[in-house]
This record gives C-alpha cells, sequence and structure tokens, in this order.
C-alpha cells in the first residue's frame, strides 16, 4: 500500500509518500519559522493560510520528486489532532477531499502518535514492547507502549510541557524563535558548574513532570544578574541556558529510568522536537546502559512535525482495515491512550 501523508498540526507543512513494501518513498517539509519569528511564537491563523498556501505545492513536489502520479497513491492519511483547529483543518479537509477524488481510502492520524513511530521508519527499528517519552512544544509525556494503539499513560507534565518550557527561557535570554536550539547552542559555551538549578519532583514517587517552577527560577536568576539592558552578561546568559538544560534533561533523565525499572521494559523511544537534543540523547544513552536498556529515537528531521511520521502511522491503521467517513473531524485536545488498537495476525 502506498500511502499519502499530510501533516499540519502546528507551524510546519509536511508531506510524504510511503510504501508498506519499499518503505518512505520520498517527503518535503516546509517550515513557517521566518513567518512567526517576529511575534516570537505561532499565529494559529497565520499558520492556517500558510498551510493553504503550500500543502498542494508540497504534494505536488513530493509526487514529481518520487516519478509517480495520483494513480499510483492508494491511500490518504492526514492529522486530525491534537493540534491547532485551523491548521488541523486544512490538512484534513485537503487530505479527505484527495482521497474522495483518487476514490482511495482516507484516516486521520494521531499526531503524537506520529512521532512514537517515527522511529519505524528507521533501519533498526525498536521492538514492542517499550515506553516511550514524547517530549515535545505541547507534550511531555512517559507512556507504556504496548502495540501500535496499545499505550498506557504513565505520566505527563502537570503544566508546562519540556518544548514549551525551552522556548520560554530562551524569551528570557532574548534569544530567537524557535527557541529549543538556541538554547542547546547557548548552552554549549556555559560554565555547568556556576548555577545548580532545582530538579522538579524528581524527590518524589511517580512519573509526571512539572517545569512551572524551573521556568520562574531561570526568570529569577536572570532578573538577579541583569544589567542595564535587562540581561546578564554573555557569560552569564550562557551559564543560565547550560544550567537551565541540565535540569531539564536531569529530569527527563531521572523519569524515564525510573519508567523503565517499574515497568521491567529494556526499551526506551524518544521522540518529539526534543528528542533531537544531542545533551538528552547523550545521557539518557549513558544512563540506560548503566541498567543495561537502550534508546531508540528518530533522525533528527523526523524528530520535528513531518509527513514521513503520519503516512507511516497512517499505514499501518489503514491495512488493519481503518478509515474515515466522508465528513471531516478534526480533534484540537485528544488523549493518545484513547486511540483504537490495530489488531495484528497474533492477537
Amino acid at each position: 500500500m502506498r500511502v499519502l501523508g499530510i501533516e499540519t498540526s502546528c507551524d510546519e507543512t509536511g508531506i510524504a509518500l510511503y510504501d508498506s513494501e519499499q518503505g518512505l518513498l520520498g517527503h518535503s517539509l516546509y517550515s513557517q519559522i521566518a513567518v512567526h519569528s517576529e511575534y516570537g511564537g505561532v499565529v494559529p491563523e497565520l499558520a492556517s493560510r500558510d498551510h493553504v498556501r503550500k500543502t498542494l505545492p508540497l504534494i505536488n513536489e513530493v509526487l514529481a520528486n518520487t516519478g509517480l502520479t495520483k494513480q499510483d497513491i492508494d491511500a490518504v492519511a492526514y492529522t486530525s489532532g491534537p493540534g491547532l483547529v485551523g491548521a488541523l483543518m486544512v490538512g484534513a479537509c485537503i487530505g479527505r477531499s484527495l482521497a474522495y477524488g483518487w476514490n482511495v481510502p482516507a484516516v486521520g492520524v494521531h499526531h503524537m502518535e506520529g512521532h512514537l513511530l517515527a522511529p519505524m521508519l528507521e533501519a533498526e527499528p525498536p521492538e514492542f514492547p517499550f515506553v516511550a517519552l514524547l517530549v515535545s512544544g505541547g507534550h511531555t509525556q512517559l507512556v507504556q507502549v504496548d502495540g501500535i494503539g496499545r499505550y498506557t499513560l504513565l505520566g505527563e507534565s502537570l503544566d508546562d510541557a519540556a518544548g514549551e518550557a525551552f522556548d520560554k527561557a530562551a524569551k528570557m535570554l532574548d534569544l530567537d524563535y524557535p527557541g529549543g536550539p538556541e538554547v542547546a547552542k547557548l548552552a554549549e559555551q556555559g560554565n555547568p558548574e556556576r548555577f545548580t538549578f532545582p530538579r522538579p519532583m524528581v524527590d518524589r514517587p511517580g512519573l509526571d513532570f512539572s517545569f512551572s517552577g524551573l521556568k520562574t527560577f531561570t526568570l529569577n536568576t536572570v532578573a538577579e544578574h541583569a544589567l542595564e539592558d535587562g540581561l546578564p552578561d554573555d557569560q552569564t546568559c550562557a551559564d543560565i541556558a547550560c544550567a537551565f538544560q541540565e535540569a531539564v534533561v536531569d529530569t527527563l533523565v531521572i523519569k524515564c529510568r525510573r519508567a523503565l525499572q517499574q515497568s521491567g521494559f529494556k526499551t526506551l523511544v524518544i521522540a518529539g522536537g526534543v528528542s533531537a537534543n544531542t545533551r538528552l540523547r547523550e545521557r539518557l544513552e549513558a544512563a540506560l546502559a548503566k541498567i543495561g536498556a537502550k534508546v531508540f529515537y528518530a533522525r533528527h528531521e523526523f524528530c520535528t512535525d513531518n509527513g514521513a511520521m503520519i503516512a507511516y502511522a497512517g499505514c499501518q491503521r489503514l491495512l488493519a482495515g481503518q478509515g474515515e467517513a466522508l465528513g471531516v473531524t478534526v480533534t484540537p485536545r485528544w488523549p493518545l491512550d484513547t486511540l483504537q488498537p490495530v489488531e495484528t495476525s497474533g492477537d
């Protein structure tokens, strides 16, 4: 089965073609960073308009690059939630309309399931069951994964997601949008010994997260060392970025290790935009090696939102006989553990 994947949940337009036998055939991504950077964050109306402008041209681009035509497509998968409702509607309406016009089935895909399954696109994918850390600008969750659609929520952030905390810390340090990569880059120049930031909720049982207190601690540290222009000197900014990143990474590593020990699993998958953070990958690999566990993640280009993960996840559900009726429905808030399981021959 050859599936066209469409991702428009936020500020990136992703298109891909996935073949159930040949694997990923091609993909393309358009980022709206330039559109939203002057506002310091995503403006939903502008995001929707840009998806309208870019989705069909990107589909044509991917088809041209792969040497395929619309007659070669067997199904369409599109992100139907969670995300910005206007942005979701653009991709869902285009995807469902194309499927109707081409007389092929369509399926709506959960955005975070796409992220969770993105490592399956690699040459050495993880095997079920495993624990997944979904960490992005909108989500920080630990999930037990027993199969596709078989998800048990183990813990989540009670306030800010880790990626959101990175973005807010970047604003405090007057860094460009998106803030996560900028904080990580600045942290490389910092002295990790100068500041010690709190590791929230690691001294109590459970697998939930909280990053609002860490955000406040960062704000207070910036204010305490601010000069006349309202910011600390360059080295102090780097030291603060370093301390902030270490606190977030430490917290995530501690909770991931705890989740594996509680579940008895030996495999961790990290997915979502923050999973591209090099320091997080290094620390997780080192920490899990000590307990005989292994970590898997997608290549960097598939850590952020992309069409390939939607095409793959959609293909698995389509092969299991799932699909959508003619009506278009999007779900801006959609718990991952409410998804329908994908039945296999061994079930």
